[in-house]
């Protein structure tokens, strides 16, 4: 077993989840309209439908890499390919963050852990996002592939829901931060850039 593998993917969730996009800015406008109670039944929902995405990847790529070592390079090769296009996606974006909490109709805190956990669950992009980021990071020569790649998921769960939950936490900083600081839109834009060319170079390697 390599940890070195998994304390790098564990960073790299790290970055992924501080860095800002869909889904920790939609739990800090929860967070700021409705209060953390609010925020984190928010974080709850989202966490909990990756579980999904993470059933589907083990699967469906363990059976791949049984079938072809030079598939599976394929896969990662893809998955790399697919962050640099993340990153170009975000070099576009003008790099502006949005927090306000105006027009957010109040739901309570199961509606709104469902609603995170459909609105997760029906995304596309996360399975592609998963299929892009995990298969690089598989650690064990011996351990069955199923199992590690529950075990990168529930990894990926767990440094999310910290991150996340703080973002719920300390909404209120953070969102008076954000108002207050202009530029730090263009700073976290590029180091989104860096966080995607990052991984997929770590992929690779």
């Amino acid at each position: 077993m390599n940890y070195e593998i998994l304390i790098s993917f564990v960073f790299a969730t790290a970055a992924l989840a501080i860095s800002p996009g869909p889904d920790n800015i939609y739990v800090l406008i929860q967070s700021v309209a409705h209060g953390k109670k609010y925020g984190l039944a928010t974080v709850a929902g989202l966490i909990s439908g990756c579980i999904i995405h993470t059933t589907l990847l083990a699967f469906g790529v363990s059976a791949i890499i049984k079938q072809s070592e030079s598939l599976f390079f394929a896969i990662k090769l893809l998955g790399a390919l697919y962050l640099v296009y993340l990153a170009y996606q975000v070099y576009k974006s003008d790099g502006s963050l949005e927090v306000s909490d105006d027009n957010v109709p109040k739901k309570t805190t199961t509606q709104l852990f469902k609603q995170a956990f459909i609105m997760n669950v029906l995304n596309p992009k996360v399975t592609i996002f998963f299929l892009a980021f995990f298969p690089g990071f598989l650690f064990s020569n011996t351990l069955s592939t199923v199992i590690q790649f529950y075990v990168l998921g529930f990894l990926f769960m767990g440094v999310s829901l910290l991150i996340f939950s703080a973002i719920a936490i300390l909404s209120g900083h953070i969102s008076s931060y954000i108002k207050s600081h202009k530029h730090i839109g263009g700073i976290l834009k590029w180091l989104q850039i860096v966080v995607f060319i990052a991984i997929a170079i770590l992929i690779l390697i």
